[in-house]
């Protein structure tokens, strides 16, 4: 018996329904991949937020033993799968997340489609014109990446020592003097970025249309 894995409790009594069912299950994954916390996914389930980091507790240390060459403990096999399951459906979340980010950072995202007709002055027939407004590339989404995946050097409680010239209000630094990276990024934002974004994006349909006939 492997030293790394912990004494389990007794299996519940014969008769007694058990709390991990493949619809608990099911639930979990679910409500996972769409990344809300792990209190909202175990309310999702039923079960209570103990219930579930118990668990998960339970198929690491059941797949990290495996990944160590132990043999399986098939009374954990349902946790392992279990935890295998979540940990993929929790990136696959994070994954959606970032590209959605990455596409906001990269701008080109369309906002609007305006479609119109109107009669051409040569041939006389009719013509249609489309015209898409498109997001442009916005700094803040790639400040917020950085900020959380390379917080040593980019998040909010780092410092840097920066030179900056001709920005109004936003004096030059001297080589000593160190400059708050947030305070910094809202004078940027008001002195450089002073763009009004559309609150909300689009996926690219149509949510606006003009005909005109002549």
């Amino acid at each position: 018996m492997s030293t790394r894995r912990k004494a389990r409790r007794p299996n519940p009594r014969p008769g007694r329904p058990r709390l991990l069912s493949e619809e608990v299950e099911a639930r979990l994954v679910a409500a996972s991949r769409t990344g809300v916390a792990v209190e909202l996914a175990a309310e999702m389930a039923g079960i209570s937020r103990t219930s579930f980091l118990r668990w998960m507790a339970r198929g690491r240390a059941e797949a990290e033993a495996r990944e160590a060459g132990e043999p399986p403990e098939e009374e954990e096999s349902e946790y392992a799968a279990l935890y295998e399951k979540v940990r993929t459906a929790r990136a696959t979340a994070a994954l959606r997340a970032m590209a959605n980010i990455r596409r906001v950072a990269d701008g080109g995202i369309v906002t609007k489609v305006t479609t119109r007709q109107f009669r051409d002055s040569v041939t006389g027939e009719i013509v249609e014109e489309t015209v898409e407004d498109r997001t442009s590339p916005d700094w803040r989404a790639d400040a917020w990446y950085l900020e959380r995946q390379h917080r040593e050097h980019y998040g909010k409680d780092a410092v840097v020592a920066v030179e900056i010239n001709g920005l109004g209000d936003v004096p030059a630094a001297s080589e000593d003097q160190a400059v708050d990276l947030a305070v910094l990024a809202e004078r940027l934002d008001r002195s450089l970025f002073a763009v009004e974004y559309p609150p909300q994006l689009e996926n690219g349909d149509v949510v606006d249309a003009e005909v005109v006939d002549e």
